[in-house]
C-alpha cells in the first residue's frame, strides 16, 4: 500500500486552506477553488501553520484508500492554484486549423463543416500555428477538455493526421499498397 497519503502538504508562499462544512477551498495570487469532501467519512483534515495533513479516523482498507484520495486532490488543487497546470495538443494534417474566436475555439479539422467547441470557464486557450495549448488550475479540467478536442478528430493510424498530445506517439501501420507489393516480391 501506498503511504503518499501520511506525508504532510506544505503550503506554497501566497496559498491558503479553509475548511467548512466539508467543503474545502484552496485559494492562491490568482483564483480559488473549491471541493465537497463530502462523502469521506473515514479522513479528517487538520491545518498547521503552513502545512495540511489527512488523518485516518479508522485503521483499515478504505481508511488508507480516502486518506490517499484527498492527498491527491488537496496536493493539485495546491499546485493548481500557485503553478497551475497546462497540456498542449498538436494538429497535423493539410488544410486542419485552429483559432480562438471569443468564447469558442474554431477548428477546421477536414469534415464538411467547421467544428466551434465552447471553452470551459476557467480555461485559457492559446493557438500557435498548429499547437493548441490549455492552461487553468483545475487539473481534471484542463485534462478533460484536452481529451473532448482530442476527440473530435483523433490520430489515425495510417497518415497520422489528426489532433493529439504533443507527447503522444502514434504508432503508423503500413498502407494496402506496400503490404501488397511486398506479398508479391516475397511470393
Amino acid at each position: 500500500m501506498s503511504r503518499i497519503g501520511k506525508r504532510p502538504i506544505t503550503l506554497p508562499q501566497g496559498v491558503t486552506i479553509t475548511t467548512e462544512n466539508n467543503v474545502v477551498t484552496v485559494k492562491g495570487q490568482k483564483t480559488s477553488l473549491s471541493r465537497s469532501f463530502a462523502n469521506m467519512k473515514r479522513v479528517k483534515i487538520e491545518m498547521a501553520k503552513n502545512e495540511v495533513t489527512i488523518v485516518r479516523l479508522e485503521e483499515n482498507r478504505d481508511a488508507r484508500r480516502e486518506q490517499g484520495l484527498v492527498h491527491a486532490l488537496l496536493t493539485s488543487m495546491v499546485k493548481g492554484v500557485s503553478e497551475g497546470f497546462a497540456r498542449s495538443l498538436e494538429i497535423i494534417g493539410v488544410g486542419y486549423r485552429a483559432e480562438v474566436k471569443g468564447k469558442s475555439l474554431g477548428l477546421t479539422l477536414g469534415f464538411s463543416h467547421p467544428v466551434n467547441f465552447p471553452i470551459p470557464e476557467g480555461l485559457a486557450v492559446t493557438v500557435d500555428k498548429q499547437i493548441i495549448t490549455l492552461k487553468g488550475a483545475d487539473r481534471w479540467l484542463v485534462g478533460e477538455t484536452a481529451a473532448k478536442i482530442r476527440r473530435i478528430r483523433p490520430p489515425e493510424p495510417y497518415k497520422g493526421k489528426g489532433v493529439r498530445y504533443t507527447d503522444e506517439v502514434v504508432r503508423r501501420k503500413v498502407g494496402k499498397s506496400a503490404a501488397s507489393a511486398g506479398a508479391k516480391a516475397g511470393g
